[in-house]
């Protein structure tokens, strides 16, 4: 059985930032609301679409429709890609961990259509066993059965698996699947998100550290 890393995709593997923000402003700013900043939406990210949605509405205290995240969610998957990109070092981290006989998978709250889209589009899609999207399964991060459904879907098993993400939601699920988790300090979540999961400072770190944590098991 080879070891297989899971993969968060938003603040670990790309930057959606500016596409999610561009998104809400094309939702709400025609319905008055001023234009948000990056650092707000960064701060929003993590939980999935409908978080999204709702918090942008609660940030410019406006009630939210009870259609706005479908309509986010129809005008966001055909332009998932259009400023997001992979975080300098992706491209060669997946790259490295394929030739060193690592499966890949991505694990994401993001629904499963963009994440797919996205992934696609920016050529990351063939690195990949499986996706598991925020909608793929019952459950999303952080609960454990997330992480173990995109195992299952990838042909992996627990004791083989590392889990990378920059997000609390990340290391929680990881524990509570008894995985070993590795926290992403280029992404979006503040550091005290790691809790006593190690930090990769770097993607080109990720390897060896997923290396070393599997081993350790």
């Amino acid at each position: 059985m080879p070891p297989i890393l899971l993969l968060d995709l938003d603040g670990t593997l790309v930057d959606s930032v500016p596409d999610l923000l561009a998104a809400l402003d094309r939702l709400l700013v025609p319905l008055g609301a001023t234009p948000f900043t990056r650092a707000e939406v960064t701060a929003m990210v993590g939980d999935g679409v409908p978080a999204l949605v709702s918090r942008a509405f609660a940030a410019r205290a406006m009630r939210e429709p009870p259609e706005a995240a479908a309509a986010f969610l129809a005008d966001y998957t055909p332009r998932a890609a259009e400023l997001t990109r992979p975080f300098p070092g992706i491209a060669a981290m997946l790259g490295a961990l394929s030739d060193a006989g690592w499966r890949l998978a991505v694990c994401t709250n993001k629904p499963e259509a963009p994440a797919r889209a996205l992934l696609g589009s920016l050529g990351l899609a063939p690195h990949l066993a499986a996706i598991g999207g925020g909608d793929s399964f019952p459950v999303k991060k952080p609960d454990p059965r997330h992480l173990l459904a995109t195992l299952e879907a990838a042909g992996g098993r627990a004791e083989a698996a590392v889990m990378l993400g920059d997000h609390a939601n990340d290391i929680d699920a990881a524990r509570g699947a008894g995985i070993p988790a590795i926290f992403a300090g280029w992404g979006y979540g503040p550091r005290t998100m790691a809790a006593d999961a190690p930090v990769a400072e770097t993607p080109e770190s990720v390897p060896a550290l997923a290396g070393a944590l599997l081993t350790a098991r």
